[in-house]
């Protein structure tokens, strides 16, 4: 099997063998071998999230098939999400297979009336990649209800539950992305809010709230939130279909965060968010007597849109190099899609260019999201 047919992006090789989990005590087992064995591997999920080589991969390619949703006992919502929410008796936490569909996740919580993800809506993929991506869109993130995760340690071949707080979640970030914490998520642990209602949480998108018409931070139907949102993301391409525009691994770009100082160089124009820059409280009673040493003041982050960035570059929606089928989509700046034949080789060459452009014009390196098999960007 090729990878052109188990991604969203359509492009790669084939790889020496493929094996599907379709149950936990399988992906334990297949995961072990390929560990002990020490043989080269890729995980796969979904596949929208990952962009390969036409190159032959020498190797395995483990996919996880498994499935199942549960709700846990009572006694599970005394362990805090990243989000850091206080557990209360209007909340559940679901323990989810990693090999779900995540949108097929998202629809269900919408009709059982669970709000948490509903922002979510529309993007592809697996549930076990979702904590690894830290996946965020119109103002929901994972990490602001995900309670943990049952990996399986790569050091120690053991199955053993990580709290969100370990997984040191930020931006489209996570200490399983950058390889801090090695292993197979099996499945991951979601706290969400429950309540007759079915009322989203307060919705926090300005976009968002401007297709609902309503102000930011109301609380809507659960199923308003989802609708609306599938609609934005399909006005992008960003919704899988047979639009060539939506044949793509998503934003192939993370949104820059740079220094508050940097930020203020660029254009008047240019969109950015203020972020909470990185600091550790400090608590000490009253009557200690501890020296608390002076710390230079932290510098203000701010997030950027890759999309504009992109655009002020001179790169414009539909561009492609010459004689290459991988394009930047005509919907979303931010995608690069599969017109139809392109290469891996063609879409790491354009998103090469586009990183060059952007970087010699404004100053900023983007960073790539996919993940790369046998490419480099």
């Amino acid at each position: 099997m090729r990878f052109a047919d188990a991604t969203t992006m359509r492009v790669g090789g084939e790889a020496d063998r493929w094996i599907d989990a379709s149950t936990r005590d399988e992906a334990v087992e297949a995961y072990t071998a390929l560990i002990t064995d020490d043989e080269p591997h890729v995980l796969l999920g979904g596949g929208s999230n990952t962009v390969a080589s036409d190159e032959p991969f020498k190797g395995t390619v483990l996919r996880m098939r498994t499935s199942g949703i549960a709700v846990l006992p009572a006694a599970a919502r005394r362990e805090r999400p990243a989000g850091d929410e206080e557990p209360d008796d209007a909340s559940i936490v679901i323990r989810v297979e990693a090999g779900e569909s995540w949108d097929a996740l998202v629809e269900r919580t919408v009709a059982e009336g669970w709000a948490g993800i509903e922002a979510l809506s529309g993007i592809p993929g697996s549930v076990g990649a979702a904590p690894i991506q830290n996946i965020g869109a119109y103002g929901q993130e994972v990490g602001a209800c995900l309670v943990g995760i049952d990996l399986l340690d790569a050091d120690t071949l053991e199955v053993r539950h990580v709290p969100a707080s370990q997984l040191r979640l930020g931006y489209r970030d996570s200490a399983l992305k950058r390889g801090d914490l090695q292993g197979l998520v099996l499945s991951v642990d979601l706290r969400l809010r429950r309540s007759a209602d079915a009322l989203s949480q307060p919705v926090a998108y300005g976009q968002l709230a401007q297709a609902l018409g309503i102000d930011l931070g109301r609380r809507v139907p659960l199923d308003a939130v989802r609708e609306s949102v599938l609609a934005l993301r399909s006005s992008k391409g960003m919704v899988l279909s047979d639009d060539l525009d939506s044949v793509s691994a998503g934003s192939f770009f993370t949104n820059p965060i740079v220094s508050g100082r940097f930020a203020a160089q660029l254009p008047e124009d240019a969109p950015r968010w203020s972020t909470a820059p990185e600091a550790t409280a400090t608590i000490v009673p009253l009557d200690a007597d501890t020296h608390i040493p002076v710390r230079e003041p932290v510098e203000s982050r701010v997030k950027l849109s890759a999309a504009w960035l992109i655009e002020r570059a001179g790169i414009g929606k539909g561009y492609a190099l010459p004689h290459s089928q991988a394009a930047i989509s005509s919907k979303h700046t931010l995608a690069i899609t599969n017109r139809g034949g392109a290469t891996g080789e063609q879409v790491a060459d354009l998103a090469r260019f586009v990183q060059t452009r952007v970087e010699s014009e404004l100053g900023v390196h983007l960073v790539p999201e996919p993940v790369l098999v046998g490419l480099e960007v």
